[in-house]
């Protein structure tokens, strides 16, 4: 077709990309359809081999279940869980609202601890077009954010080493370049997220703004999200075995983690009750950021 640009392996993470941050925003919705391959491919300018190879990475992370004639369903959103909405106390929580209650104050202050940004990134690129909008007028924003060090060994992802019956697999090989595709995302949604808060305030949106993101020597066994002195929104990365496809079709077996899927809870401070459960967490967890922040961060 026309118009078709695969970039020389560039499009594949971009299609990605962005499926996956439609799915996390309730874009595409649990149990609905993706577009059909056909559609898709027009939408993006690429092949529908492309789109195949995408649609066959999120089914593998587990994201959609695609069915021949039937098409590509939703089967698993971190954002929208679908269902009538319930109130509290329910402690399963998910981030789109969380980021809503922090971005609805005059002064938004969010501490953050995660792997890569990713999801953090789609989230804070959606409050900024609210404020574009005129849904919301804050005053200021300070957000901090830690990463692992980039010089440290992460336990994941990592490739699988071959069992003894089965050809070796280029294992350190790839290894290697699956730590390069994290530092890149990485990256890319640190800048990304720098940028989108930065130009509010250039374009005269948000008067004050503060974005600082330091590195800490620590592996993440878990995703923190902090409005300090309000709540928590905390969730364990749970380690996956999958299928991992590079840009060049190159198919690896690897430990991961998926960090959309990270189930969270919601622990709220209780001014009433200093001693309680949630107030002895967000307190906990906040002294721990700090720390961290002050004395390990980079």
């Amino acid at each position: 077709m026309s118009g078709v640009r695969d970039g020389g392996g560039t499009e594949f993470p971009r299609v990605l990309e962005t499926l996956r941050t439609r799915i996390a925003d309730g874009t595409y919705a649990l149990a609905t359809h993706l577009p059909s391959r056909r559609a898709l491919a027009e939408e993006f300018g690429v092949s529908r081999d492309i789109v195949q190879r995408v649609l066959r990475e999120l089914n593998n992370e587990g994201w959609i279940k695609s069915r021949q004639g039937s098409g590509s369903r939703v089967v698993k959103s971190p954002t929208h869980p679908g269902g009538p909405r319930r109130e509290m106390p329910r402690v399963r929580a998910t981030l789109g609202p969380f980021m809503a209650r922090v971005f609805a104050q005059s002064a938004v202050r969010l501490d953050v601890f995660t792997l890569t940004a990713e999801c953090l990134d789609a989230h804070i690129r959606l409050q900024c077009e609210r404020i574009r909008l005129g849904e919301i007028t804050p005053e200021r924003i300070e957000l901090r954010v830690l990463l692992p060090s980039e010089s440290l060994d992460l336990p994941y992802p990592r490739a699988k080493k071959s069992s003894e019956d089965q050809p070796a697999q280029p294992e350190p090989d790839a290894s290697g370049r699956l730590r390069d595709r994290l530092r890149v995302i990485t990256w890319r949604h640190t800048t990304s997220l720098r940028a989108a808060v930065h130009d509010l305030q250039t374009e005269g949106l948000v008067p004050c703004v503060y974005v600082e993101i330091r590195h800490v020597p620590l592996a993440p066994a878990f995703k923190l999200y902090l409005r300090p002195g309000v709540e928590a929104l905390f969730g364990p990365y749970e380690v996956v075995e999958r299928t991992f496809l590079f840009d060049d079709a190159t198919e690896v077996d690897v430990t991961d983690v998926l960090g959309l899927g990270a189930t969270l809870t919601r622990h709220v401070y209780d001014e009433g009750d200093p001693d309680s459960s949630g107030s002895a967490f967000t307190e906990s967890m906040q002294a721990w950021f700090e720390s961290c922040w002050h004395l390990l961060a980079e």
